[in-house]
């Protein structure tokens, strides 16, 4: 045999010889800590027995801030002779387990606790045959859960009463109820809700019943649709309703309900698009809920009834597209769901790049073009951050031994939807992608599936295209850093805003500001933004420039978030101390991480507000959500 035949040879048997020792070591560590060899952020085992339908009853208790009494939980065998129900939890106080027909008590083991992970809970299964099980769980919450934020009474609208809400993605349904906390499982489920009679229950499913007690109020949901564990969601406050369309109405407290219901208006309108882009809308309603100012992120998909934050009120409609986004969940994310939290980017990028396609349609292709454009530098400076050869900014990533809320980027969102745009472009552009699209959709509805599932399905649905041969899908999918190639965006609304800005970093900043009022009045909100993050991005400006600048365009009193974040952080790169009070009052009223992490960060960053800005978090840690405190704690260098 010749050594050229030879050396291919041995590099394969030293490769699989590598993969085989990975794959042990893997299970080993899996083994070691009890995680599943499914799914790397959970220790719930669905290949032995399968979770398939929930029915919580369960009582709000807000002067103890806990969820208490009980959830049955109706599962199947896959391996018929499966002897144990393997499920998630976290810090959740569980008092008894029975077989919910036979009120058998069944043995029950909670391993230690392993830090942001929770604990497996293994349930011994009744002797029996029969392979489909149900089990009764008691249980009650802890009171810092990390999927529950309790509001108190002056961190509300209404000043009056306390309100709660859930956000269990990725993993954190498990410190809501005992289940397989993973998305590779899809559930259907019923719940009762208990709460005070002068609050309203609200959850991602349809009410079917409300009955009012003496001093409480018990609400009865239903999601026929089958859903994975972190789209359960609950939020309980004074709440009132206003109708958006046939199908759509928002919620929120009294005092800003006629501000929500303007700001929301054209809801309807974009759930019709996008069913013309993606198919039916399977989940009955879509309404929006307006939840108070701590909450984590722009929207949260929850079916049913999508949780907004209030930083989207921008008297304007100029923020609204975030609804698109979360309209957009309907179908990737929540029909088709990732199965794993490493292929995140199945669920974000597929649903940033629809949202953009429902933009297109309602505004113009410039204007989606413009947004997808403007968005690279927003994944440039997260790559720069994270670092170019991260691998964490893989489309694909590895979470062995990662919590996925630390994984937790804009990768996944704007590097998936360009690959999405590049693919898109190489099989012939929107009219040919858009079926693919719609057949993707109808395909693995109700189902979770990974990279593999959507590489095999569309090979095989462009088969005949011989373009995509040329696609380095190894690159694409594994390869840590920026797009290797960033689709030709139509950016005609850039081009004046370039002039303009080039024309600011020219100025002395002597004499007039060189930019009129005309050339403020003829840019659109989101150019202003687009300007704004590209001053972000450059080098510090001069303070007296900057002052200039503010008096124009009036940035100290704007109420679109976007505008206020951009603006502070060019502030704070500039030393601005002036500015440092209202960052700072700003970040301890908004939660909403996109702009809080950055802004803690510059403030870290710069020596002298290091200490204050580490003594700022931690006086108000208490108001924060789990996931808000546990990653600025890491930012910040703290234990978390």
């Amino acid at each position: 045999m010749s050594t050229k035949l030879k050396l291919p040879i041995l590099s394969l048997v030293l490769n699989l010889e590598l993969e085989v020792i990975l794959s042990i070591k893997f299970y080993r560590i899996m083994e070691k800590t009890g995680l599943s060899p499914i799914d790397p952020s959970s220790f719930s085992r669905p290949d032995l027995a399968v979770v398939t339908d929930i029915f919580l009853n369960l009582v709000v208790n807000f002067e103890k801030k806990i969820l208490s009494g009980h959830v049955i939980l109706s599962a199947s065998k896959v391996e018929p002779t499966v002897n144990e129900l393997v499920l998630d939890a976290f810090k959740l106080n569980i008092s008894g387990v029975t077989d919910s027909e036979t009120k058998e008590k069944l043995n029950f083991k909670l391993s230690d606790h392993l830090h942001e992970f929770g604990s497996k809970l293994t349930i011994q299964l009744p002797k029996s045959e029969v392979s489909k099980i149900k089990i009764c769980i008691e249980y009650e919450t802890s009171p810092d859960a990390s999927s529950l934020q309790w509001i108190a009474p002056e961190a509300t609208a209404g000043k009056k009463h306390p309100f709660l809400f859930s956000q269990c993605e990725p993993t954190h349904a498990r410190s809501f109820l005992p289940c397989q906390d993973t998305p590779s499982v899809k559930q259907t489920y019923k719940a009762s809700i208990t709460a005070p009679k002068e609050l309203t229950s609200l959850m991602s499913a349809i009410q079917e019943d409300t009955k009012v007690f003496e001093d409480t109020k018990q609400a009865q949901f239903i999601q026929k649709v089958p859903v994975p564990s972190y789209l359960i969601a609950l939020a309980v406050g004074a709440l009132v309703s206003k109708k958006l369309g046939p199908r759509c109405q928002v919620w929120a407290e009294n005092e800003i309900i006629e501000e929500c219901a303007y700001e929301f208006a054209d809801t309807e309108h974009q759930l019709k698009t996008a069913e013309e882009i993606c198919g039916p809308y399977e989940w009955g309603i879509y309404d929006l809920l307006v939840l108070p100012p701590s909450f984590p992120y722009g929207g949260m998909e929850n079916p049913c009834l999508t949780f907004v934050t209030p930083t989207l009120l921008a008297g304007d409609r100029s923020l609204a597209n975030v609804v698109a986004h979360e309209i957009a969940h309907s179908w990737t994310g929540n029909l088709i769901t990732n199965k794993s939290f490493e292929h995140f980017w199945l669920n974000e990028g597929f649903t940033v790049f629809t949202e953009r396609k429902i933009k297109g349609r309602l505004e113009s292709p410039q204007s989606q073009d413009f947004d997808a454009y403007t968005s690279i530098s927003e994944l440039k400076e997260c790559i720069d951050r994270i670092g170019n050869d991260s691998p964490l900014t893989q489309l694909v990533v590895d979470l062995k031994g990662v919590h996925p809320d630390e994984a937790f980027s804009r990768v996944p969102y704007e590097k998936g939807q360009t690959f999405l745009r590049y693919l898109e472009s190489i099989v012939g552009g929107p009219t040919v992608f858009e079926p693919f699209l719609r057949s993707y959709f109808q395909t693995f509805k109700y189902k979770s599936i990974d990279t593999d599932d959507f590489k095999r399905f569309f090979d095989n649905y462009f088969k005949d295209v011989s373009a995509i041969k040329s696609i380095d899908w190894k690159t694409w999918l594994y390869a840590p850093g920026m797009p290797p190639i960033i689709p030709d965006y139509d950016i005609s609304l850039a081009v004046k805003c370039n002039e303009l800005l080039d024309t600011f970093y020219k100025w002395n900043g002597e004499g007039a500001i060189p930019i009129s009022i005309d050339d403020k009045d003829n840019l659109s909100t989101n150019q202003i933004i687009y300007c704004l993050q590209k001053l972000s991005g450059s080098e510090a400006q001069n303070i007296e420039k900057l002052k200039r600048l503010n008096e124009l365009f009036k940035f100290d009193g704007v109420k679109n978030a976007e505008i206020k974040f951009r603006w502070l952080r060019i502030c704070l790169k500039a030393q601005w101390e002036d500015k440092v009070e209202d960052a700072l009052n700003w970040i301890n009223v908004v939660g909403r991480m996109k702009y809080v992490r950055p802004l803690y960060r510059d403030l870290f960053e710069w020596q002298v507000t290091k200490n204050r800005v580490v003594d700022n978090f931690k006086s108000n840690r208490k108001n924060m959500m789990h996931v808000t405190a546990y990653v600025l704690a890491k930012d910040l260098k703290l234990e978390a």
